[in-house]
């Protein structure tokens, strides 16, 4: 048997099946009617007559012909994954916006809810009869206002257009319109009597739309046939396209969600135990290097003292680069801070919130800084050192500041000879180089007597404790006389 001769053979065996049906189901029809008729026929006259009209509207509310079969779960869930998607595009767009114009998302939200209503609309359900939430169901959309149900009746260009002039147009219309009303109730000179008139109309209007709406949800509950309002008006039904409906949802979607949360779970476990900030550190630096690296002119001396490389070299020894970074965040280089404090009408100069607290010195570089700020940022780097803001060296350790201390090393070869220290005035080391005559000699004491400091300090006390208790001895004396 030939291709097209089994193809003919199946359609006529499909028509004798519709047919089969088709007087199957007038059949039932004409013995309900029968039997309706004389129940109906018993009762009393003012019931006969009422009684027939009812029961037939009735009988329609309860058919479910052409749902195949009624999929009222898929149906709802279609609707709500569609404002899901809206929702979520309009997150979207809102995030997007904030850092262009934060008032816009707020003044054109009706005008974006219909640009993106629009866009749905045409590239679903004008283009494939069927929303993304009803694709993803496995459903799509047919008029059913057609008598066949061999082939699937798409639904025409009229009730598609009917269906986005009413979802999408008619709806930012409303809204717009229930705008209007509630900006004219709530301004300065109050609502005039038509404004009042037309509130009171708005409302009853809602009112009865959601009677109506929830009125047709329940027939929909019954019977799985229209799942909106607005597909009752226009005869729109969902049903699955394929004659043998599978109720399985495809969970791929969600097996990627579950992986990609176990991944990022991972990541998030792993990174502070692989310290990706220290990796972070090391190219930076290795960044700089090769910079400094390219940059630098071979052909100069190597006997060149270098030159400073921080981004803050230029603040004066007062300041503290850590507190003035803090405070000054924008500010990187000497020609903002220049531009700033000449526009102020000073140049670099210093402040109490940058001024130098319980200096400390960086080592090898000796940048001194506050105890505070130096301490948080070497200890904040977790032994990978820190970046001093003078001189671009790695800090590992910091120390107190020696301020005017000046240590001698030892020039003799004793190894008994006792090292000391020596107080100097500002300017004098300039001229330790030059004769010993030309300035003041140096104050020097042994090393066990310096570092023995808290002993006199101790006697100090003791002899300023006791004169100051005969001091009050001989107030009382003198004025008990």
């Amino acid at each position: 048997m030939s291709s097209g001769s089994f193809a003919a053979a199946q359609q006529r065996i499909q028509a004798r099946q519709e047919a089969r049906r088709v007087e199957a189901q007038a059949a039932h029809q004409a013995q309900q009617t029968l039997a309706r008729e004389s129940t109906l026929g018993r009762l009393r006259f003012p019931l006969n007559r009422t009684a027939n009209p009812l029961t037939s509207l009735w009988s329609t509310l309860l058919t479910n012909e052409g749902t195949k079969p009624a999929v009222r779960v898929s149906q709802v869930d279609a609707e709500l994954l569609d404002e899901e998607l809206l929702v979520l595009l309009k997150s979207q767009i809102a995030d997007a916006l904030k850092y262009f114009n934060p008032h816009i998302q707020d003044d054109y939200s009706r005008e974006i809810l219909l640009f993106l209503r629009a866009t749905l609309f045409k590239l679903s359900i004008w283009d494939n009869d069927a929303s993304y939430g009803a694709a993803l169901q496995g459903l799509q959309y047919t008029d059913a206002r057609a008598t066949t149900t061999t082939n699937i009746a798409k639904p025409t260009r009229t009730q598609k257009s009917l269906y986005g002039l009413i979802t999408v147009l008619g709806r930012y219309a409303w809204d717009k319109y229930e705008d209007y009303l509630l900006d004219t109730e709530s301004s300065y000179t109050g609502p005039t009597d038509t404004i009042r008139t037309l509130s009171t109309i708005t409302s009853r209007l809602s009112t009865l739309h959601s009677i109506t709406a929830f009125t047709s949800f329940l027939v929909f509950l019954i019977n799985g046939r229209y799942r909106t309002l607005t597909d009752r008006l226009l005869r729109l039904r969902l049903i699955s396209p394929n004659a043998q409906t599978h109720r399985e949802v495809s969970f791929e979607y969600l097996n990627r969600q579950l992986v990609w949360h176990a991944f990022t779970e991972f990541l998030l476990f792993l990174l502070p135990l692989v310290g990706i900030s220290r990796w972070r550190r090391w190219l930076q630096r290795a960044w700089k290097n090769a910079k400094r690296a390219l940059t630098t002119d071979p052909s100069s001396s190597e006997s060149e003292a270098p030159v400073k490389s921080g981004p803050l070299s230029f603040l004066p020894e007062r300041t503290c680069a850590i507190c003035y970074q803090e405070q000054n965040p924008g500010s990187t280089s000497e020609a903002e801070v220049l531009g700033a404090n000449t526009s102020a009408g000073g140049g670099i100069i210093g402040s109490v919130q940058t001024d130098i607290v319980n200096p400390y010195e960086t080592i090898p570089c000796q940048c001194i800084y506050c105890f505070v700020c130096i301490a948080g940022k070497i200890e904040g780097e977790e032994g990978g050192g820190w970046t001093c803001l003078r001189c671009g060296e790695v800090v590992f350790r910091c120390r107190p500041w020696r301020g005017d201390v000046l240590v001698e090393s030892g020039r003799g070869g004793s190894p008994n000879q006792k090292k000391s220290v020596g107080f100097v005035e500002d300017g004098d080391g300039d001229d330790a180089g030059g004769d010993g005559d030309e300035h003041d000699e140096n104050v020097t004491v042994d090393q066990d007597e310096f570092e023995d400091k808290d002993a006199p300090l101790a006697e100090i006390e003791a002899e300023l404790g006791s004169s100051q208790w005969q001091f009050e001895g001989e107030r009382e004396k003198d004025l008990s006389t």
